[in-house]
């Protein structure tokens, strides 16, 4: 008898569940979307209630497994996983479960049926995907954030800028097409970094990220820690750019395109 990949530890009762998703890899740019989540994982005292058992999704040659040492110098084989968080709202009649990995590299429909069955066990009202990726943007700017949803009253209460991506998808297409065929209301977000400026952890992606989420859904948390951090990356990207004359030039005919357009 196939073994469940899906388990729970604990069932807590939801109110009007969100359920918040990023994957580390392809669709992560500057771990960008998976530092948004963890954040707000942090910020919402998120305790782990649920996962996806690796086995039949992850390449551990790949994604491989961890050892760590525990307090008694034991050595322990963490593996790769993708696990469930639940947190209550912060001034809003809703809960959030976030959940954080790293991208599968196998059986992704398997993968998929096994979270949509997630989102009706746990009855949850809208899946958001949060997602990076490097583009040629100036990093003066604030990040430009596009995204798309399988509801097109959404998209238009949203006021996002459509994405018109064609090409290769991840993990993060594959569930959206998948909701939109099971009629769950689905919305991604994505921040678009520099390409030229390849840095991980990038945290004026996750802040710009974070951010829409408070404006949309009213996810109250503190971003002040993260803004200080977005400042201190800036500062410290200024001085790179400007010690790097191939750059500095690179960052001017950017500029110089943008203002032709």
């Amino acid at each position: 008898m196939p073994i469940d990949p899906l388990t729970f530890d604990s069932r807590p009762a939801l109110k009007k569940p969100i359920l918040l998703l990023s994957f580390a890899g392809w669709s992560d740019a500057g771990a960008s979307a998976t530092t948004a989540v963890r954040y707000v994982a942090d910020q919402l005292l998120g305790r782990k209630f649920a996962g996806i058992d690796p086995e039949e999704f992850y390449d551990f040659s790949v994604q491989r497994p961890v050892v760590r040492l525990t307090e008694s110098k034991i050595r322990e084989i963490h593996w790769p996983s993708y696990d469930f968080y639940h947190g209550a709202g912060i001034g809003v009649e809703r809960d959030f479960v976030l959940g954080i990995g790293a991208e599968p590299q196998l059986r992704w429909r398997t993968f998929t049926e096994t979270l949509l069955r997630f989102t009706r066990e746990c009855g949850i009202e809208t899946v958001v995907t949060l997602g990076a990726y490097l583009d040629e943007v100036l990093y003066t700017r604030p990040v430009p954030l596009s995204g798309f949803s399988t509801d097109p009253k959404l998209m238009e209460e949203l006021d996002l800028m459509p994405s018109r991506y064609q090409g290769p998808t991840g993990i993060i297409g594959v569930l959206g097409d998948a909701c939109r065929k099971s009629a769950i209301p689905h919305v991604s977000f994505w921040a678009a970094l520099p390409h030229y400026l390849n840095v991980t952890p990038n945290p004026r992606g996750t802040l710009a990220l974070l951010l829409r989420l408070n404006q949309w859904i009213g996810l109250r948390v503190d971003t002040a820690p993260l803004e200080r951090a977005a400042g201190d990356f800036q500062a410290k990207i200024n001085e790179a750019v400007n010690a790097d004359p191939k750059l500095s030039a690179f960052v001017r005919e950017l500029k110089k395109r943008e203002f032709e357009q």
